[in-house]
Order: C-alpha cells, then sequence, then structure tokens
C-alpha cells in the first residue's frame, strides 16, 4: 500500500509539521536550549558552545545531531525493507515515530526542568525526541511532496514570497496548489511553535506535551490506510 497523495497527504504532512513545531518548543524552552527536529539550529549551537559562547552546551547538540543522524539510518533501512516487501511503510514509520516520542515521555516522567533533571536523563529524552526526527526527515524525504519537508520552513518560506505576486518569479508560482504547501509548512510550523510554547506557559510538563505529539503522530497514522484507499478508490 503506497501513502496517499495530493491533498490528504498535504493534510498529513501540515498535521506532521505542526508536531514538529510542538515538539522543538518544548525541547528549546524545557531541556537546555536544544532543537530535536530543526538540525541546522543544533549545528550552529555545537559551534558556539564549542567555542564557549552564549552560554550553549555543545554536549546537548551533540547529542540531538547524533541521535538524528541515527535516526535517519533507521528509518532509511525499515522504510526500505518494507517497501522492498510491499508493505505499508509510510503508516508503520509514524506509528514507529510515534512509539519513539512516548518513550521519550517515560524517560522524562520525573525529571523536572533542564536545569534540575539529571543529565543522563536529559539526554536520554532529547536522544529519543531526536531520533524519533531523524526517522520522520526520512518519512518526508521518501513521500517527496514538493515544500513539505515537515521539520524546516525556510526553503518553503523563500519560494512563498518569491513565487508571489510580490516575487514575481514565474518560476516558483503557485502551481499545482505549491503556494498553500508552502503556507502549510510555515503556518504549520509556526502554529505549532505557538502551541508547544503556550502548553509550556501554562505549566504543562515537557513529557506530557511529547506524549500529546505522540498520540497525534500515532493518531495520523491510523487514518493513513484509510486516506490512501480513498485515493486508490477515486483513481
Amino acid at each position: 500500500m503506497e501513502p496517499p497523495s495530493g491533498a490528504a497527504l498535504t493534510v498529513v504532512l501540515v498535521c506532521l509539521t505542526v508536531v514538529t513545531g510542538v515538539l522543538d518548543a518544548a525541547s528549546f524552552l524545557t531541556l537546555g536550549h536544544v532543537f530535536t527536529a530543526n538540525q541546522t539550529g543544533n549545528l550552529l549551537f555545537l559551534g558556539f558552545g564549542v567555542a564557549r559562547q552564549g552560554g550553549l552546551s555543545a554536549a546537548t547538540s551533540a547529542v540531538s545531531l547524533g541521535a538524528f543522524l541515527a535516526g535517519a539510518v533507521l528509518g532509511a533501512r525499515l522504510e526500505t525493507t518494507l517497501a522492498a516487501r510491499r508493505r505499508p511503510w509510510f503508516p508503520v514509520a509514524l506509528l514507529a515515530e510515534a512509539a519513539l516520542l512516548a518513550g521519550a515521555a517515560a524517560v522524562g516522567w520525573e525529571a523536572g526542568p533542564a536545569g534540575q533533571s539529571a543529565a543522563g536523563r536529559r539526554y536520554a529524552v532529547i536522544g529519543l525526541m531526536a531520533l524519533a526526527m531523524g526517522m520522520r526527515n526520512v518519512t518526508a524525504l521518501r513521500v517527496a511532496a514538493p515544500d513539505l519537508t515537515t521539520t524546516v520552513a525556510t526553503r518553503a518560506m523563500t519560494a512563498l514570497v518569491s513565487g508571489s505576486v510580490l516575487g514575481g518569479d514565474r518560476r516558483l508560482g503557485d502551481r499545482g496548489g505549491a503556494g498553500l504547501r508552502r503556507l502549510g509548512t510555515v503556518g504549520g510550523l509556526l502554529v505549532g511553535g505557538l502551541l508547544g510554547a503556550w502548553l509550556i506557559g501554562l505549566g504543562t510538563r515537557t513529557p506530557m506535551v511529547v506524549l500529546l505529539a505522540a498520540v497525534t503522530v500515532a493518531a495520523t497514522a491510523f487514518l493513513v490506510p484509510g486516506l490512501a484507499q480513498g485515493r486508490n478508490a477515486d483513481g
């Protein structure tokens, strides 16, 4: 079974983009100024930490980067194997991501804020979240939906404005709903960041926020078979 396509796939990937924003808000605000999905930021943080500037931890960024890369390897192995055996790799990948996030929530259940948690426990939470996001990036790359990476928005934001009436670049115009996909990426990440920060601001503990993200991803995975079958029926 292939993943859904068209509008159904766009909705799924935008939902996953919102989850990304929630997770990065939780990790950055409560786990020591580190991202678990936006590894571009972690590369910079790692450089800042090595230079001992800004009070940033090189070790924290390195843990996230390493786990993310391991997740990409794991995701590639899993999804390639399932696809070769004609198994439904897309929902299985999402369920694996949800399981890793649930594991992160379980590990961090008794942890306090970044400054109060044992370093080992905090690193484990960061590592499991980044591992899940590494798998997610492979999943997004495999479905190859234009402008919907689910973890970064810089390219989509650039294309959105340069292909608009203001930018006037016809090569980047709104062909095949590109504008809506780009807007979904930018808006989804912003909404996710706002939601995550709002939950943290209400006093919601980090493990609860991560668990909410896990439940959302799992629910999305269970919707995928129906969406894919609907696509096939329409075809």
